[in-house]
């Protein structure tokens, strides 16, 4: 990890551990400089066959973008459900689209939401 004033660099595995994935956000604590914002958030994790989040999402009023790395993840909403299979698929919802998630085989995921809220 090599960190400036107002930059950062590092490994996104790495660097995440200790936050559940998330790179950045709100909840990163302040002395990581540009890593804090209250602006998006950003999650690379590694979910291992079998993952899944059990309970639901309820009223999130924010924007998310699941983008596939490897691997097939399935993503259920409100909505219908959806699999990621390709590297590159993805699932873009909007605010008051409850979610659920199971990786069906060890899956790399990159997630963006916005904006950053407690």
């Amino acid at each position: 990890m090599v960190t400036g004033p107002n930059w950062h660099s590092g490994n996104a595995s790495e660097d995440s551990q200790d936050t559940r994935g998330w790179l950045l956000g709100h909840f990163i604590n302040t002395t990581e400089g540009v890593r804090h914002s209250p602006h998006v958030e950003v999650k690379w994790y590694h979910h291992p066959a079998g993952d899944k989040r059990v309970d639901w999402t309820t009223d999130d009023q924010r924007t998310t973008l699941l983008l596939l790395i490897d691997g097939h993840f399935r993503l259920a909403m409100t909505t219908g459900s959806v699999m990621l299979v390709k590297q590159g698929d993805y699932v873009l919802w909007g605010p008051g689209i409850d979610h659920s998630w199971e990786a069906l085989a060890d899956s790399i995921v990159l997630t963006i939401r916005w904006p950053s809220a407690p």
